[in-house]
């Protein structure tokens, strides 16, 4: 049944006042010697902090890490992560089952399908169709053959970040 008239406007109002959102205070007008003074301030303060942010990009870019002459199986590298780091080994294995954790959890069927290290690395699931039979030219010899199924698959992809491709150089 149709509204009409007072209905469908009281509907309407209400509707209205429901989304309408609050409105914002006017704002204060300032005079322009009172507007430079602050900023000259402001200014004044932001000068330091930017040179202790640069002084401390800095030092952790000073920080490099050391070349490793072979690859490392799991208790070396637990051995190594424990040297440089001075954690206890038990904490370090922890570490590295939850790192391995979350993974496998991310990458897995039902899971969200991407996995990163930020800066190192990044692993992805590319889920590849199923392709149906199909008759076509081979092209090594030229001949029409028909060309089995394919069961629907799963690629997973591991791209490597900014930190790694500069490490590599």
């Amino acid at each position: 049944m149709p509204i009409f008239g007072t209905e469908l406007t009281r509907v309407l109002n209400i509707r209205i006042s429901t989304m309408a959102t609050k409105a914002k205070a006017p704002a204060k007008k300032v005079s322009k010697t009172a507007a430079k003074a602050p900023a000259t301030k402001a200014a004044a303060k932001k000068a330091p902090a930017k040179k202790a942010t640069a002084a401390k990009t800095a030092a952790v870019k000073t920080v490099a890490a050391p070349v490793i002459k072979e690859a490392l199986n799991k208790s070396q590298l637990v051995a190594h992560l424990v040297a440089q780091t001075g954690v206890e080994a038990k904490s370090v294995k922890a570490v590295l089952a939850g790192l391995e954790n979350a993974a496998l959890g991310s990458v897995n069927k039902k899971g969200v399908g991407e996995f990163s290290l930020p800066g190192l690395l990044k692993v992805t699931v590319q889920k590849v169709p199923a392709k149906a039979k199909r008759f076509g030219k081979d092209p090594f010899t030229g001949q029409e053959r028909w060309f089995p199924a394919k069961p629907a698959s799963v690629k997973v992809k591991v791209r490597p970040l900014k930190k790694l491709k500069d490490a590599a150089q």
